[in-house]
Formats: C-alpha cells, sequence, structure tokens
C-alpha cells in the first residue's frame, strides 16, 4: 500500500515536467525485486517514445525526487515507455482501449483456459467485457470477466506485431 502512495507521489512531481515535454505517464510503479527497490516511470507520446524522451524526464525527475526526498530507501529511477504488450491497470488505460484487442490471462483455469484474445468491449470497478470465442462456446460472445479471477490484461495487437518481427 506505501508503495502506492509513493507511485502517486511521483506521478504528480513528474506530471508537470511530462506536460513542459509532451509526454504522458502511462504508469507509475515503486516495486521491489529481490533486494533492489525499482521506481519506474512509463511514458507514452503520439508517435512513440524514444530513449531521448526518456532521458530528458529522467534527468529533472532524478534531480526533483532528491530534492524533495520523499523516498526513504534507496531505489533505482527507470523512466521508460510501456512497451510492446503494455499492461492495462488503470481505468484510463482501459477507457484508451476500448475496442482494441487485448490478452486476459487468469489466476486459474476459468471457462477451461487460461487465457482470452479479443476485442475490449468496456470495464468497470468489477471486471472487463471482452468479445472472445472459448473452446465451450461456438462461436465468439461477449464474455463479462470478473476481475478478481483476472491475472493481467495487456494489448495484444502490440504483443502480436512483436511476435511477427521476432519470428515466432
Amino acid at each position: 500500500m506505501a508503495e502506492n502512495v509513493t507511485a502517486a507521489k511521483v506521478a504528480a512531481l513528474a506530471k508537470p515536467i511530462c506536460d513542459r515535454l509532451g509526454l504522458s505517464i502511462w504508469d507509475v510503479r515503486y516495486e521491489k525485486e529481490g533486494a533492489t527497490w525499482y521506481l519506474r516511470v512509463l511514458i507514452d507520446k503520439e508517435g512513440g517514445v524514444g530513449i531521448e524522451d526518456c532521458e530528458a524526464l529522467h534527468r529533472p525527475l532524478g534531480k526533483l525526487l532528491d530534492e524533495k526526498d520523499i523516498i526513504l530507501r534507496s531505489y533505482v529511477l527507470e523512466v521508460s515507455s510501456p512497451g510492446l504488450g503494455r499492461e492495462l491497470r488503470r481505468p484510463e488505460h482501459f477507457e484508451a482501449c476500448i475496442g482494441k484487442k487485448v490478452r486476459v490471462k487468469f489466476f486459474r483455469l476459468t471457462e477451461g483456459v487460461k487465457e482470452v484474445v479479443g476485442p475490449l468491449v468496456a470495464y468497470d470497478k468489477f471486471g472487463i467485457i471482452v468479445e472472445t470465442k472459448i473452446p465451450a462456446r461456438l462461436r465468439p460472445f461477449p464474455w463479462a470477466i470478473d476481475g478478481k479471477h483476472i491475472s493481467s490484461v495487456r494489448l495484444a495487437d502490440d504483443e502480436d506485431l512483436f511476435k511477427e518481427a521476432d519470428g515466432d
């Protein structure tokens, strides 16, 4: 929970810098991997993010974080694009992706499947609706999926493009 508060504070500090640079914040994550804490600021912009954009935010944000000293433990600051197959985690992510193909992974088998792919039809705080097909049904149908069963939701078109480029 404290990680979410830290991420929200960092997002508030980063937003004015992003606005000046023509960037938007896709997500901010403050998470521990092994013994190391990472502060990950994922940015986006029309036409895509380049290394120059990441550097342009990293420098002033790093300096501001040092000045404000809002994070008590040591961490690694990473600024990057959300990348291919970006994860949808916040309401604005889902709103921006209505009509786009998503890959929904479940914590355990649900209706006989571990994941489904299809256009995102709708979302709310309880779950999502995806137009999809599962082995138990002959035709695609709008499946209302309870959020408590969902492990992750990612853009599938980006993943598919990556796989094609990779030769998979």
